[in-house]
């Protein structure tokens, strides 16, 4: 399973390179804007430099909601490098667009999938990524992972390419769940993939260690 981090923090971005885990990034308008980068040139160079760290695959999302302006967006943003995916939303101008660039050899992340239906449409126009959101669903009393196991189904029963990249992860047992299931991708906060990291008896047989290692020495 790829890890990607959610984020458009750079220092996070480079913790996670860092750490040697980190195979690409996703960013939506919502976490530029947390990071202060606005304006068009702005957000297009944040783009190129989270591309300079990370060699993976970079989702930028789209701002726009017809299918003209998609278009002419997202070649823009797939211009800017080879590893930026474009991320579109899963409307029906969003797949029109999907099926656009897929046919011209651009990658694609459909973004804000909430059901089993919207994903069997991105995979039909060729999207690279469908991203559905588990998270979200969670927070409305609906079963987030159900859809990540339904949608598995479904692309493993037609041998689809489009890979399932699971966001609006939460906490680590999120991303344990879809590596069961078996997500192709799951995108993170830094904090939930850090804390796949903590165990209290691994901490509690590392101290142990280093104390018998100081009785020893």
């Amino acid at each position: 399973m790829k890890f990607f981090i959610d984020t458009a923090n750079l220092e996070q971005i480079r913790e996670a390179q860092d750490l040697g885990i980190l195979d690409g990034v996703t960013t939506n308008p919502s976490l530029m804007a947390k990071e202060g980068v606005s304006g068009k040139q702005a957000i297009q160079q944040h783009y190129k430099t989270i591309c300079d760290i990370v060699d993976g695959d970079i989702s930028a999302e789209v701002l726009s909601t017809t299918y003209e302006e998609m278009i002419k967006e997202g070649e823009e943003l797939a211009a800017l490098h080879s590893n930026i995916v474009v991320k579109i939303p899963m409307i029906k101008d969003g797949v029109k667009a999907l099926k656009y660039f897929s046919d011209r050899g651009i990658k694609t992340n459909c973004t804000l999938i909430f059901s089993a239906g919207q994903a069997l449409l991105a995979a039909k126009a060729g999207a690279t990524y469908v991203s559905p959101f588990l998270g979200r669903l969670d927070d409305i009393s609906t079963d987030g992972l159900n859809l990540i196991d339904e949608i598995r189904s479904i692309y493993d029963n037609y041998l689809y390419e489009t890979e399932i990249l699971a966001a609006s992860i939460r906490n680590p047992m999120h991303i344990i769940n879809c590596a069961k299931i078996g997500a192709d991708v799951i995108t993170s906060p830094l904090s939930s993939i850090l804390s796949l990291l903590k165990h209290p008896l691994t901490d509690l047989g590392l101290a142990q260690f280093v104390a018998d290692a100081k009785k020893m020495g």
